[in-house]
């Protein structure tokens, strides 16, 4: 017989899961407001994906460029996002983001500097100026240790090497979370008023990523286990420029700072290809004058702002176009040349992480060797639907910050606005856990047998005698994700993996771990599987849902955007049998003055931001 009292049971007023910048930044804001705050991480503390956002944090600081304005970063994103993105949110970042980025500096963060000394800024894809603050090619790892070193004054309680397992609920509302020591395999209780997901994407459903082990959607499935609504899912974000040779380095991510530093793109035949794939209507927009866009159309090379800058699905598209004509690389990528464009200087210089990283782990010298490059799972815009001030999800207790939580993004990010996304709303979840905790009239009770009922689903993988290896079941979802849920999708492939879905959901009811349940990696692969089904089987339904193409999800049976799709978000929910059900739920009218400065030609903008100067 289970007996409660003899698991060990932690309570906090907040419990944060994940400790990447997101989660971070959320707890610094939680406990500033007094409230007792616990950070759970399943790997050690550092060991997040936001040392991965290399290239730069983008705010419209105006240090480069002093035409920079939050209204032209609120353009920029939601142009990017194909006019998907939640326009509050959109609005709260641009606004918010510089803030966030000297308060890093007030906390000791170590830009690069400009001439005068502020923080210096690069261009990045899809942003008009150059607007990301930077820390050479390592912007994320400066942002993690900056946010560490400033988190460990302010009393947070850290559990590390703890992998959260569900979340128990008291009526309507959160009141904890079970969890389980990875070592040891023993059980934890977490009794707690409210819960941050601050867990990251899922990039381990797909075969060819850059996330590492930890990425397998928990925050995701635990959110829509306990009844959280998950929206666009179907925008899943290949960055274009992953390493495809040599394999002890594939799918790695080569830094978009590459090509902010100068890296250009070629086909097998040396041809800079991404001139022909310049989609006009962007550079109209793009460009600062019809004179330049007419320079970046004709193949000019030294039209201001090069074309490997354009938005991620649009490079990414063009290098699989490349490949499939028969102009790829020998590996089946394309080739990224910095070697050629910078001084081995300028390079050690600007890009120390990516000319290390690559000479130790694949004996290329980028100095002097180009790469082969080629789209890599990296991000998901979609995630956990939450209020844009609050960043509390329908479920009260429950909010969601960074890349676990959706809206921001729309159809497609632009780079470098997700370490200022995890900064501005990490934030903001400190502040809505705050306000929520406040108004709670009485703490939430944890219920004796949804925890029993956590415990028995995870340990009934150790105690069958036989079933299904989770290793091999894992190998046929990512397999599954990369054939039929990838870059480009149709309506016969995405069915296809569906029903394929459908049979791994029946293996996994009979997954077996052998062993005991300390230091047990199949227990733990198990474990994570079920979240990674939960999360490739809404991402696979809402792209199914989704008929149109828009930013990062193609659907090459429906080409190109349709407008009455821009009215609809596509909606996850768990139904009240159980089944994932697929909503198209009307999207949130515009704030007409955010309409329309989105909608407002650059010159137009330019003109009303010095007006107002």
């Amino acid at each position: 017989m289970l007996d409660i009292a003899d698991i060990q049971t932690i309570e906090h007023d907040v419990i944060i899961i994940g400790a990447g910048g997101a989660g971070l930044r959320a707890a610094i804001e939680c406990s500033k407001r007094g409230l007792s705050t616990g950070l759970v991480c399943k790997s050690l503390l550092g060991k997040a994906h936001t040392v991965m956002a290399e290239g730069g944090v983008a705010a419209a600081l105006g240090n480069v460029d002093n035409r920079d304005h939050w209204k032209v970063h609120f353009r920029d994103t939601m142009r990017g996002g194909k006019f998907l993105n939640a326009w509050r949110m959109a609005e709260l970042h641009a606004k918010q983001a510089p803030d966030r980025v000297r308060e890093l500096e007030e906390w000791g963060a170590v830009f690069d500097r400009t001439n005068k000394g502020l923080i210096n800024q690069r261009n990045f894809g899809g942003h008009r100026y150059p607007r990301l603050a930077h820390v050479g090619d390592r912007t994320g790892l400066e942002i993690i240790r900056t946010l560490q070193d400033y988190g460990v004054h302010q009393g947070i309680e850290i559990y590390m090497e703890c992998t959260g397992l569900d979340l128990i609920k008291d009526g309507d509302k959160i009141s904890g979370m079970v969890a389980m020591w990875r070592d040891s395999g023993q059980f934890i209780i977490f009794k707690t008023g409210a819960v941050i997901m601050a867990t990251g994407g899922g990039g381990k459903a797909w075969k060819v990523t850059s996330n590492s082990w930890e990425y397998t959607g928990d925050g995701h499935a635990m959110a829509y286990e306990a009844g959280a609504e998950l929206i666009d899912m179907e925008f899943t974000q290949f960055h274009p420029t992953g390493m495809v040779w040599p394999p002890s380095v594939h799918g790695t991510l080569v830094t978009e700072g590459v090509r902010g530093e100068g890296g250009i793109l070629l086909n097998s035949e040396g041809r800079r290809f991404m001139f022909d794939n310049i989609p006009k209507r962007f550079a109209s927009e793009t460009a600062d004058t019809e004179e330049e866009a007419g320079r970046w159309l004709a193949g000019d090379k030294n039209a201001r702002r090069p074309p490997e800058l354009l938005t991620r699905d649009v490079v990414a598209r063009a290098i699989r176009k490349e490949v499939k004509a028969g102009r790829g690389s020998p590996h089946g990528g394309a080739f990224l040349d910095i070697a050629n464009q910078r001084s081995e200087e300028d390079i050690k210089k600007k890009l120390p992480s990516m000319y290390h990283q690559f000479k130790v782990l694949a004996e290329l010298d980028i100095t002097k060797d180009v790469m082969e490059v080629g789209p890599t799972l990296h991000y998901m815009m979609g995630g956990i639907r939450v209020d844009a001030d609050t960043q509390m999800s329908r479920i009260p207790g429950l909010f969601a910050c960074g890349e676990c939580s959706g809206g921001m993004h729309g159809a497609n990010r632009l780079g470098g606005n997700s370490l200022s996304d995890l900064l501005v709303f990490g934030k903001l979840a400190g502040e809505g856990v705050s306000d929520y905790i406040k108004k709670l009239n009485q703490k939430p009770q944890i219920d004796e047998d949804q925890i029993k009922f956590i415990i028995r689903n995870a340990t009934v993988i150790l105690n069958r005698e036989s079933g299904e290896n989770p290793y091999l079941l894992h190998e046929k979802l990512v397999e599954n994700m990369q054939n039929s849920v990838g870059i480009v999708r149709t309506e016969e492939l995405l069915s296809k993996g569906i029903t394929k879905l459908e049979d791994l959901k029946l293996s996994y009811k009979n997954i077996k771990a052998s062993g005991a349940s300390q230091y047990n990696p199949g227990w733990h692969e198990a474990l994570a599987l079920r979240n990674l089904i939960i999360t490739a089987e809404s991402v696979a339904k809402s792209a199914l849902m989704r008929e149109e193409s828009r930013g990062a999800h193609t659907r090459v049976d429906f080409p190109g955007e349709k407008d009455d799709w821009l009215e609809y978000n596509v909606v996850i929910s768990k139904n009240e049998i159980g089944e994932m059900q697929t909503n198209k739920v009307p999207r949130e009218k515009p704030d007409k003055e955010l309409q329309r400065i989105a909608n407002l030609s650059m010159e137009s903008l330019e003109n009303e931001i010095f007006s107002e100067k």
